[in-house]
């Protein structure tokens, strides 16, 4: 038997394993892995250093690169995150009723697990960390396929969490990590239909199209963050550039990162003027349509078919538009569905915003640095999800789940 067909058929062997395990047992087991993650902090920074090092020579961007890097606290968010996963409550074994029949049955709905998920993501490493942990307290095994880029560093985090589940008897395949960055053995992965329920590819484009066109396993696509603010006429401009800068440079190589800037032409002259400015002293390269470029020295005019690209860098796209409706346009065009922000004291249009805007988190005044699982209260996200079945967002414990109802009778047959 080859070693990806045993990797989930033990999986699946485990999944059934945990399903006997009660809330508060995956809780205590959680806060062990927690603090066994900061015990062991020295040999997770080693073995990213090794991966850091390979990913330097093989000429890996600075985004790329800061996703990959792992220093203290790093880990110690990913400690926090286990343990806010612990803190959350169960999903599993809810029951919510729905009707009684006329004929006397009871009708109920109960969340249970998916079963096996495999992750299949690039050099993220804390994916390791949040999608074992979230899996193990949604009462589903996970098969980790990650990037070459990381696998130093995710086999020893994943070994980590999995001497912990032997601790409490319980099977290390709960938590498993595929040892071979091997594209073959990746796609031996996507076929193993009999064993996992549902891949979640995390990544870049290709990886999400590659995953998407060859899986026979169902796929929730995590796709790129093309994420936009619309500086409204209403906006108030100091805020508008705190969210800007915020979004486009605390973090560039995220995806809820912004990719775009709309700005309604009445607050064009005094806000760009601003925001030129500012980024400049980021050293922001900026991209824009032929009415912005006045603000701005050294940008590049894009094409109309040039917007919506996903930079994850200091680079950003500048659009003045005439009104409202430009803005949900562009964004209906060129967003990727996963986080668009208006910057607004006017009530109506924000509403209006949130109710037009077809994206998995449409915030108000607020960063979309936000739109992330620990930020939103999920303890940790395993991705955001831009497709909408069955999630759509970050998606957290409920995400990982499904319900299936139960009927209750005395006796009752169909005539």
């Amino acid at each position: 038997m080859s070693i990806i067909k045993t990797l989930s058929q033990d999986a699946a062997k485990a999944a059934q394993a945990l399903a006997l395990v009660d809330a508060q047992t995956k809780n205590t087991i959680l806060l062990d892995m927690a603090r066994s993650l900061r015990d062991n902090s020295f040999e997770i920074r080693s073995a990213n250093l090794i991966d850091l090092a390979n990913a330097e020579k093989a000429g890996l961007s600075a985004a790329m690169m800061d996703r990959l890097t792992l220093n203290v606290e790093r880990i110690e968010a990913m400690a926090q995150g286990i343990e806010n996963i612990a803190s959350l409550p169960d999903p599993i074994g809810e029951q919510r009723p729905l009707s009684t029949r006329p004929n006397g049955l009871n009708i109920s709905k109960m969340r249970v697990p998916l079963g096996v998920v495999c992750m299949i993501y690039e050099a993220r490493p804390n994916v390791t960390a949040d999608a074992g942990a979230l899996c193990f307290k949604s009462g589903n095994a996970v098969v980790l396929r990650g990037g070459k880029e990381a696998l130093n560093t995710s086999k020893v985090i994943a070994a980590i969490l999995q001497k912990v589940l032997k601790q409490y008897g319980l099977p290390a395949a709960l938590i498993a990590v595929v040892p071979d960055p091997d594209r073959d053995l990746m796609m031996e992965l996507m076929q193993q239909r009999d064993f996992i329920d549902v891949i979640i590819p995390r990544g870049g484009e290709g990886l999400i199209n590659f995953v998407t066109e060859n899986s026979k396993i169902p796929v929730i696509q995590h796709f790129k963050g093309v994420c936009h603010l619309y500086v409204d006429k209403d906006a108030d401009l100091d805020k508008a550039l705190a969210l800007l800068l915020n979004g486009k440079t605390q973090r560039t190589g995220v995806c809820n990162a912004l990719e775009g800037l709309l700005v309604h032409r009445d607050v064009a002259p005094q806000f760009l003027a601003m925001a030129s400015t500012a980024l400049a002293k980021h050293k922001v390269k900026i991209n824009c349509c032929h009415e912005t470029q006045q603000y701005f020295s050294d940008a590049q005019v894009l094409q109309e078919e040039e917007f919506g690209q996903e930079y994850l860098d200091l680079e950003l796209a500048v659009r003045q538009v005439s009104d409202f409706d430009h803005a949900v346009d562009h964004i209906r065009r060129f967003g990727s569905n996963h986080t668009e922000v208006i910057c607004t004291e006017n009530e109506l249009t924000a509403k209006r915003f949130q109710r037009t805007v077809d994206a998995s988190v449409v915030m108000v005044n607020a960063s979309s640095r936000f739109s992330d699982g620990g930020e939103l209260g999920l303890g940790a996200e395993i991705g955001i999800a831009t497709t909408k079945l069955h999630a759509y967002g970050p998606m957290g414990l409920e995400s990982l789940t499904t319900e299936k109802y139960l009927v209750e009778g005395d006796g009752q047959i169909r005539a």
